[in-house]
């Protein structure tokens, strides 16, 4: 491919339309990483916070060192937390390696779209200590979504090594003054067969609030 194709992406990302910058993100994908990875990096200091999201979005189709360096310091450095969010879901293709990077910018950024972006990515990933303990963290955030969403993680540990704190922790959630939090744990709940579990749904089903006992009673048609 010419030095002119790669000058025709770089000028659409910096001053295209959306759609144009979205078809040279697409074309630089092909290209080798030495390539590529120098116009996303000169594109991360735009202005515009879309076309920086594309920049990182368009690292992850290159993870090699350099696309690393760069995440690894954006992540220090940047203020917007789209663009955080987005380096989040970035770095996950980079595996292992980036899980205490996550674990360090849950702690850092209060912003409930990286908070929530980052326990979706550990959800997938990690069903172990590490998500309990972003779990623990994002159960004491103010911001209901935030909660809420490390609620429903809570399910995802419930077949595995961490079963027994995650069991704790539905239990004491599902007794919540807060029906929100009720709901959610019966939610979380219905991921398991454990006679733990189906007490503490069968209770639920008795509770005064129809979201809460609807969700409850979904566990039943599941199993049937």
């Amino acid at each position: 491919m010419t030095d002119s194709s790669l000058q025709d992406w770089e000028a659409w990302l910096h001053g295209g339309s959306l759609d144009q910058c979205k078809a040279a993100l697409d074309a630089l994908a092909k290209y080798p990483a030495h390539e590529a990875v120098p116009i996303l990096q000169r594109l991360l200091t735009h202005p515009d916070v879309v076309r920086r999201r594309f920049a990182v979005m368009g690292l992850g189709n290159h993870p090699t060192a350099a696309s690393w360096q760069i995440l690894t310091t954006l992540i220090t450095q940047e203020q917007d937390d789209n663009i955080l969010a987005e380096a989040a879901n970035t770095l996950c293709d980079f595996g292992e390696a980036a899980v205490p990077l996550l674990v360090q910018l849950f702690e850092r950024c209060p912003h409930w779209l990286t908070r929530q972006t980052i326990l979706a990515i550990l959800m997938d990933t990690q069903p172990n200590n590490i998500l309990l303990s972003v779990v623990r963290m994002g159960l004491l955030d103010k911001t209901l979504t935030v909660r809420e969403t490390a609620i429903l993680a809570l399910g995802s540990l419930l077949d595995g090594v961490c079963h027994g704190e995650a069991m704790v922790l539905l239990t004491e959630l599902s007794g919540s003054s807060v029906w929100r939090d009720r709901w959610q744990a019966a939610i979380a709940l219905r991921r398991s067969q454990t006679p733990e579990a189906r007490k503490r749904l069968a209770a639920l089903r008795q509770d005064d609030h129809p979201w809460v006992v609807a969700a409850a009673l979904e566990a039943t048609l599941q199993s049937s």
